[in-house]
């Protein structure tokens, strides 16, 4: 919907340059240029090449944020999820669904970047979601940001109280872990 539009900032913004995943500033009155709005995130092309503006900072771009209010950051128990509520391993995956990589309009799901995903129960607590997950090429910067993404995402799923996103590089990503819909998405098939 946001894709190949101009903006001129409204406001600095924090941004995370892509592939490095270092963090800067540009200052407001920049015009960019939207190439992906997937997820909750916005890849953009600046003077100094692609960047990723997080949702929380959509408003600059003269967007409104997909946050919930009061459920940014929050995890599917402080949300409002039941401690002992059961959580189905379909809604942590759907949930990882919605993380992107900002380079590939594919979700790291039917990328095949996601290897695991364990939901272990804990009485009282709140479920503990473990996630096993790798990048296209490991020297990608994007990485610690990805993992963090997918982390808060799951963190708001109903009864997940606590969410651990490993990067992990065995065995070796490679085009064929692809799905079907993501190979479609990409014109492989």
């Amino acid at each position: 919907m946001h894709e190949n539009t101009e903006r001129t900032l409204l406001r600095d913004c924090e941004i995370i340059r892509i592939p490095s995943g270092d963090a800067a500033v540009i200052k407001a009155g920049t015009v960019v240029r939207i190439t992906q709005a997937l997820g909750g995130s916005y890849t953009i092309v600046t003077e100094q090449g692609l960047a990723r503006i997080t949702d929380a900072n959509a408003d600059a771009i003269g967007l409104e944020s997909s946050v919930v209010a009061g459920a940014s950051g929050a995890s599917g128990v402080e949300a409002g999820g039941a401690v002992d509520q059961p959580v189905e391993d379909k809604a942590v995956w759907d949930q990882l669904k919605t993380c992107y990589d900002p380079e590939i309009p594919v979700n790291i799901v039917d990328l095949g970047l996601v290897y695991d995903c364990l939901v272990t129960p804990r009485p009282g607590q709140g479920a503990h979601v473990a996630v096993k997950m790798t990048l296209t090429a490991p020297g990608c910067g994007m990485g610690p940001t990805i993992a963090a993404e997918a982390r808060q995402k799951v963190l708001t799923v109903p009864g997940v109280s606590e969410a651990d996103v490993e990067l992990v590089w065995d065995p070796a990503w490679n085009q064929a872990m692809i799905s079907e819909v993501g190979k479609m998405k990409m014109g492989l098939i």
